[in-house]
């Protein structure tokens, strides 16, 4: 399938590339020159960050959750702000929007704007999450997916697609190349939470799950290749 609209998914981690911590430059560069060859083909790109290279509000046992959930809205705001930037330096009109005002660095999110950006060709980057604690970026892509009216919703993780356990531990995990929305509830694999699952399968939004890292994976899922993984 060819897609005209995504909504793509960076995990923070994705972003911190070799490093454990903050940001790699180098690597966030290169994402950005290989969904800009994208957007040049005609596809109207939506992307939402995680924070999760800066800070993981729901693990943080020492602070009222909504507090660390608010300080994670700001560690994706971080991230949006920086691969924005990293489309600046190579030529790509970009916009940043955020799910909690703040004029001074970012759009407020809007849905008619945002949709207004993406047909006018500029890749609209979401940071802040849902803009509400106790939801992680794994819902708000999904909220995000069905305000644009979105054709999926692409997470790009560090494995090559769904698996039926944790294929970095375990050699004889199993790759799943097609499931069920149901499937990935029931089964409880790792995709993305039982919220943003639901979501999707309400709103009927495919999600296909790929390997970031390998150069050109991402031209050929947006071209209609068979790459990663697909719910639908």
């Amino acid at each position: 399938m060819k897609y005209n609209r995504v909504l793509l998914k960076f995990s923070g981690e994705a972003l911190a590339g070799s490093k454990e911590k903050g940001i790699d430059f180098e690597e966030m560069l290169q994402f950005a020159k290989e969904i800009k060859e994208c957007a040049e083909l005609g596809v109207e790109i939506a992307i939402v960050v995680g924070g999760g290279n800066f800070w993981r509000g729901k693990l943080n046992t020492y602070m009222d959750r909504a507090t660390s959930d608010y300080i994670g809205m700001l560690a994706t705001t971080m991230n949006a702000l920086a691969l924005g930037d990293a489309f600046k330096q190579i030529g790509q009109d970009v916009r940043v929007q955020t799910g909690i005002e703040m004029r001074q660095v970012a759009e407020f999110y809007i849905k008619d704007r945002a949709i207004r950006h993406l047909e006018k060709g500029r890749i609209t980057i979401f940071g802040c999450g849902t803009g509400s604690p106790f939801f992680s970026t794994d819902t708000a892509a999904a909220l995000r997916a069905a305000e644009i009216k979105a054709d999926a919703l692409i997470k790009a993780t560090n494995v090559n697609g769904i698996y039926n356990k944790d294929p970095k531990k375990f050699e004889d995990a199993e790759f799943i190349p097609h499931t069920t929305y149901l499937d990935v509830l029931n089964k409880k694999l790792k995709v993305m939470d039982s919220t943003a699952i639901s979501l999707c399968m309400e709103e009927e939004i495919s999600i296909v799950v790929f390997d970031i890292h390998t150069k050109g994976n991402l031209k050929k899922l947006l071209l209609g290749e068979n790459i990663g993984s697909i719910v639908s």
